[in-house]
């Protein structure tokens, strides 16, 4: 990407912040998103998107952008499913990690290998907490390729993988694609056995994430999946929020993600994009949820206030603010529990420069996915902003949507309004 495209951009929205504004609905403001949002079309950041943003409790903007592809065959919907990547963290694993301590069944700062047992026995890992975990502050290595594990030479190893389900083989990563049951233990082993640092500092990793979902299963008693629909995704009413949309039959159009030359060999759609949720079966507290906009905005609000919406409260306001505060800062981490946080001293940097927006309060948190999706929550200034696009068609190498800033772009007009 060339610098001048950058600075083109944010001197394009200077000038346009010169304009006049009075509302969510102000034609201006419209003209604003739709200008960036063209713009970053044509520079094939993404084929599509759509933006939601709500006020306090309420959606006072939602609008769609482009297409599924650019083949621009399949316009961009609301009603689109989306896969959210790493958005899964903060939407799956962790409103039930906060649930169970809210319960008491979960302590942050007790060994995590009293929940995980394996880890006793591991003198690197036995004495982390969840703390130090959510934060990514625990010295964990950041990813471990599982793939490498059932491939060899770009083949799948048929110890590992079946073209068909049978005993044994029910884990479905994709059409023609069933994992060993047993290939999660594997994964189970591989991490308990991965090396920490003895440097203890801010390294995102998502390797815990992996084990969580068993974790959850083992405290509740119901399955993962079971657990989050029950407690919250159908009282919250998220209607199309869920794993493997493809067995699900959404009435909703999934909007697919890679063209695949590596594991699938194919365009993924419908199945989790990222590899080793995939060779979980899809279900996975690193990845794989899909969801509308809508749903996001259900859980993103009950976040905002802190726990409750529409008068139901799911977890305590103690709680949520524990989670969504960082507690690392001294050591350069501007990670909260699992959520993600502005850079430190966001609020003094330039919009090309800052994540996510400098005018978004330093209480305010959220979480990007791969595949090109954001949501964000800020209770101060009572704004929820979610931007979903599939930014990884056809290739994970189109990184222009970082490249060009253009979330925070977004979000900068958004908070012109509050502020």
């Amino acid at each position: 990407m060339k610098a001048s495209h950058l600075t083109s951009l944010f001197s394009f929205l200077i000038c346009l912040s010169c304009w006049a504004q009075n509302s969510f609905s102000d034609s201006v403001l419209t003209k604003k998103v739709d200008s960036i949002i063209v713009f970053a079309i044509k520079q094939e950041a993404f084929p599509g998107a759509q933006i939601l943003v709500a006020h306090k409790d309420s959606i006072v903007f939602h609008h769609t952008y482009g297409f599924h592809t650019y083949q621009n065959k399949i316009a961009v919907s609301k009603t689109d499913v989306y896969d959210l990547a790493s958005v899964t963290k903060i939407i799956g694993p962790l409103p039930a990690l906060m649930k169970l301590v809210d319960e008491g069944k979960l302590n942050l700062d007790t060994p995590f290998s009293n929940y995980w047992k394996p880890w006793k026995k591991k003198k690197d890992k036995q004495q982390l907490t969840l703390r130090e975990i959510l934060s990514h502050q625990a010295g964990l290595v950041p990813y471990i390729v599982f793939l490498n594990n059932v491939s060899k030479d770009g083949r799948l190893k048929k110890r590992f993988v079946k073209k068909k389900s049978e005993v044994g083989f029910n884990q479905k990563a994709y059409d023609g694609i069933y994992i060993k049951n047993r290939f999660k233990n594997k994964i189970y082993r591989i991490i308990n056995r991965s090396k920490v640092s003895p440097d203890k500092k801010y390294k995102y990793s998502g390797l815990a994430f992996l084990l969580f979902p068993e974790i959850i299963s083992n405290i509740t008693g119901k399955s993962y999946e079971q657990y989050l629909q029950q407690e919250f995704y159908t009282p919250l009413g998220c209607k199309n929020l869920g794993f493997n949309p493809t067995e699900k039959e959404y009435p909703n159009s999934i909007v697919p993600t890679e063209i695949d030359t590596l594991f699938r060999k194919s365009l993924v759609k419908g199945y989790v994009h990222d590899e080793n949720a995939a060779l979980l079966g899809g279900v996975s507290g690193n990845a794989g949820l899909f969801g509308t906009a809508d749903d996001l905005s259900k859980i993103m609000l009950m976040y905002q206030n802190y726990g409750t919406l529409n008068g139901k409260r799911y977890i305590s306001e103690p709680i949520v603010k524990e989670f969504a505060k960082a507690h690392y800062t001294k050591n350069e981490n501007r990670r909260g529990l699992g959520f993600d946080k502005p850079l430190l001293g966001n609020d003094s940097l330039q919009s090309s420069q800052a994540y996510p927006s400098p005018k978004a309060s330093p209480n305010s948190f959220g979480h990007s996915g791969f595949t090109g999706t954001f949501v964000w929550a800020d209770p101060k200034n009572q704004l929820v902003f979610i931007f979903l696009s599939n930014r990884v068609y056809p290739n994970r190498n189109h990184r222009k949507l970082y490249e060009l800033n253009i979330r925070v772009a977004l979000q900068d007009i958004f908070y012109s309004v509050i502020q």
